[in-house]
């Protein structure tokens, strides 16, 4: 069975989402509100950088399966499940701005009188949306419609990680949609019976519960990082190794071995603003997880301590000193720069007067949009060291791992490397003869 999907947002929800529905032999529709993107999506070119997604977009629109628009009522018309890919970003207080979810559906509804629209239609909400949403948005249409209305609304979150998105997309562990109506959890069951052939769940659960299911999900994972970068601290103090812990503890098939590697700290578009939406709410309802709390104020502290051991080894002025980054995305296999790590490094360097220069190999346009020229950048890994008195790896690319350290020391002033990933064996260091400060680990040469 087939459906006609309108997917309302294009960023890496909606277009990930749009792609993957449409590869399975749907009719897709896409819309968003930037008519220049629209454009360049209709060619083929992804609006982000996610490997294997524009080779996906240009076979489902030359089959014409996967369509672009601005125009939000043709998706209304068109699509009998219409999913909501909104962004729902932070406000100051920390919890979720509802503001683009609430006025799609209020058009939306305003659509559906205008055209007299008798079919049912299931809007589903696919953005992380605050317990309580669907009811809100429900709201919406029995206030604008009628009670007895034909719209149903269901949740129905991500789970995807930047870089391997469609493989999580195409091939879930599990789907969750949170609906009170039997017959909307079989078609959504239906839409996503294609990626579940191996026999992964769909789980059919009320709205709050799908709702809580997301944020509860990355901040479990955010806890496990926090938790192993708190720690890398302690282990610094007492001379412990924090990979050698990671490995001890990661073998126990009750903690697992994933999100147990220490670093500079978790960035991206999810983790922390799900995790401040969730302290938020849980303040707001009278029940603070104090996990939560403390999880946000170890990533916090993270670049702090970072940068502590630049300014250690430099002392507090950076001026006249020249630093070099390997990465600025918030992880590997992305452009996704928002809540990078590597931002909140840049700008404190400037800010004690040192200089930077970057290299990404996917980052930099989306790095020049927040710093310009107030930082240099590099086309290559190597160049990027010319001249540069330490080196500090941030994001942990692969072609990162392996490099030519003969022509490193070259280029650098002093072997210097401060590694926030953990991307090298102590060993190795000690016989390549860098002075290396990592994460939970001794340091080398220091």
């Amino acid at each position: 069975m087939s459906f006609n999907i309108g997917v309302v947002g294009t960023g890496y929800v909606g277009i990930v989402s749009g792609s993957t529905f449409a590869e399975t032999g749907n009719k897709v529709l896409c819309i968003d509100i930037d008519a220049e993107k629209v454009e360049k999506m209709k060619k083929g070119e992804s609006p982000i950088y996610e490997p294997g997604l524009e080779h996906m977009m240009q076979n489902n629109i030359k089959a014409g399966r996967l369509n672009f628009s601005t125009n939000l009522e043709e998706a209304v018309n068109f699509g009998e499940i219409i999913f909501l890919c909104l962004p729902t970003p932070p406000d100051e207080d920390g919890s979720a701005d509802l503001k683009y979810v609430m006025n799609v559906a209020s058009d939306i509804a305003d659509i559906i009188i205008k055209n007299n629209i008798t079919e049912n239609k299931i809007v589903v909400n696919k953005s992380t949306v605050p317990v309580g949403t669907a009811d809100k948005v429900t709201k919406i249409f029995t206030d604008k419609l009628g009670e007895d209305n034909n719209v149903f609304v269901c949740s129905n979150p991500e789970f995807l990680r930047e870089g391997f998105a469609i493989e999580d997309a195409i091939k879930p562990e599990r789907v969750v949609v949170g609906t009170s109506t039997e017959w909307v959890g079989e078609k959504m069951r239906d839409l996503y019976k294609p990626f579940l052939r191996s026999g992964n769940p769909v789980y059919i659960m009320d709205e709050k519960s799908a709702e809580v299911t997301k944020y509860a999900a990355n901040s479990f994972l955010a806890a496990k990082i926090s938790f192993m970068n708190d720690l890398a601290a302690y282990c610094e103090v007492v001379g412990a190794d924090i990979d050698k812990i990671r490995m001890g503890i990661g073998s126990d098939s009750r903690i697992g071995k994933r999100f147990l590697f220490a670093g500079i700290g978790y960035g991206g578009s999810c983790f922390p603003k799900d995790v401040q939406a969730l302290n938020f709410s849980s303040k707001e309802v009278g029940s603070p997880l104090s996990i939560i709390q403390s999880t946000e104020d170890i990533n916090a502290k993270q670049t702090n301590r970072f940068f502590k051991k630049i300014t250690n080894r430099f002392g507090e002025d950076l001026s006249n000193l020249k630093f070099a980054l390997w990465g600025l995305a918030f992880k590997p296999n992305t452009d996704d720069v928002r809540e990078a790590p590597a931002f909140k490094l840049i700008d404190k360097i400037l800010a004690a007067g040192g200089k930077v220069i970057a290299y990404d190999q996917e980052a930099i346009p989306n790095t020049k949009q927040k710093f310009g020229d107030t930082i240099e950048y590099a086309n290559n890994m190597y160049d990027c060291l010319n001249d540069a008195d330490a080196l500090c790896i941030i994001t942990e690319w692969s072609e990162f791992r392996t490099p030519d350290f003969d022509k490193m020391k070259s280029m650098l002033k002093n072997n210097i490397i401060f590694d926030g990933r953990n991307v090298y064996e102590l060993d190795e260091m000690t016989d390549q003869g860098f002075e290396y400060n990592s994460m939970g680990r001794k340091l080398i040469g220091g």
